[in-house]
């Protein structure tokens, strides 16, 4: 009976881990785009790259705890980078990274200027 248990509830446990590490790459894209936007106000054009808007590296990485880490960390879960930047638009991408990549529900995420929400696979719902 255990191991019918564990049979069940082990997949459901793994998937609730890949969607509580979906929500750091979702809040890291959110903190992106709300640095772009002020860049925006002070300076009347988007930053083109990630270390104009004060981040360490670009692209850079977020770990398991949120943190930003270098983009080829041991312990990354999403890499961070700015995609077709201009000075009036862009879209900031979260794309998967190690064990994480097993988020095939959603795959990459990614957010425009405009506040459009996209993903690599399958549909935003659910995803964002």
């Amino acid at each position: 009976i255990l191991g019918i248990l564990v049979l069940v509830a082990l997949p459901a446990y793994q998937q609730q881990i890949l969607k509580t590490k979906r929500s750091l790459g979702k809040g890291e894209l959110l903190e992106v785009l709300a640095r772009q936007e002020q860049f925006y106000v002070n300076n009347k054009q988007y930053a083109l790259t990630l270390d104009v808007l004060g981040y360490a590296a670009n692209p850079y990485a977020i770990d398991a705890d949120g943190n930003d880490v270098a983009a080829t960390a041991s312990n990354r879960i999403y890499q961070i980078k700015l995609v077709a930047a201009t000075t009036s638009s862009f879209n900031v991408q979260a794309i998967p990274q190690l064990n994480q990549v097993k988020d095939t529900r959603c795959g990459s995420l990614q957010i425009s200027s405009v506040g459009a929400k996209t993903v690599s696979s399958g549909a935003a719902t659910g995803c964002w």
